[in-house]
């Protein structure tokens, strides 16, 4: 989850959305690359994205959220995993973003070497309630589904 911020851009999944706001972050405030990133690490018991890439650390500033996505990726496949498939969906409650949801799924196929029927997106509002439906912030939720490919040495 992350807060709504004016003067910066809308970024899902790298692709940058038309919006008179961004989200607020220490990175470039990708809160599905961010989503996404958690779960593949967590999908194989490598900790989460704070773990990897900590707000304190001066190189994530700015950075962006493609480059998490695809170090996770890396540190999975070193565990002996390759992803099957990525499931997530994107909470706000503006703007629309149907329009976007071939751009966002492309461009997770390609960051994560995965084909385009392996990566969905889905988009929901907050129907109004609380902190998302109010418009004061953002939230995505991934769930990755992996296969070991290789037993881990002992």
């Amino acid at each position: 989850m992350h807060r709504i911020r004016t003067g910066v851009p809308l970024i899902l999944a790298g692709v940058t959305i038309p919006s008179d706001f961004g989200l607020e972050g220490h990175s470039d405030a990708d809160v599905l690359a961010h989503a996404i990133t958690d779960a593949i690490l967590g999908a194989a018991a490598l900790g989460d994205i704070g773990m990897h890439f900590p707000d304190t650390d001066s190189r994530w500033k700015g950075a962006d959220s493609l480059t998490f996505l695809r170090q996770a990726h890396d540190l999975v496949r070193a565990a002996g995993y390759e992803i099957v498939n990525v499931d997530s969906t994107v909470i706000l409650e503006r703007p629309k973003l149907n329009d976007y949801r071939l751009a966002i799924r492309e461009s997770l196929a390609a960051t994560l070497s995965l084909a385009l029927d392996q990566t969905s997106v889905k988009f929901k509002t907050a129907e109004k309630v609380g902190p998302v439906g109010e418009g004061r912030s953002a939230e995505a939720q991934a769930m990755v589904t992996l296969v070991r490919t290789l037993q881990p040495a002992v």
